[in-house]
């Protein structure tokens, strides 16, 4: 199974991050805009985001962590046989947040692809939350 992490580092409170990562429905509007272009509620957990390049995934949330600023999500269908999410909010710094994403999946061979995918969205991530934005 490969594994994939990405750490971004943000200029704002945590507080603030949190708030955008947790709202699970709102992903095309308030944490990665321009990489998620499109975001339709699916069912009381379940959303299909449609991404920059055409794409589309159906994701559903698996758990939203407020105490540990920790939210999970699983991809439902498409070509992996297994992709689980999950993004960890901690302190950095004088104010600053670092953002923890890692994805599990199968087959490995999605790694590649999937990396630079993620590579695209924590930097609209960073882009989106630093202060001023």
């Amino acid at each position: 199974m490969a594994t994939i992490r990405k750490e971004v580092l943000i200029e704002a409170p945590p507080s603030q991050v949190w708030d955008a990562l947790r709202d699970f429905f709102e992903v095309h509007t308030r944490l990665v805009p321009g990489f998620v272009t499109a975001c339709e509620r699916e069912g009381p957990a379940v959303r299909k985001v449609t991404f920059f390049n055409g794409m589309t995934a159906k994701e559903q949330l698996v758990t939203c962590d407020d105490a540990a600023q920790r939210l999970v999500y699983t991809v439902v269908g498409g070509r992996a046989t297994h992709y689980n999410a999950s993004v960890h909010v901690f302190p950095e710094g004088a104010g600053g947040t670092r953002l923890v994403w890692i994805i599990d999946l199968l087959p490995d061979e999605l790694a590649a692809p999937i990396g630079a995918m993620m590579d695209r969205g924590a930097a609209a991530m960073a882009r989106q939350l630093r202060p001023g934005t």
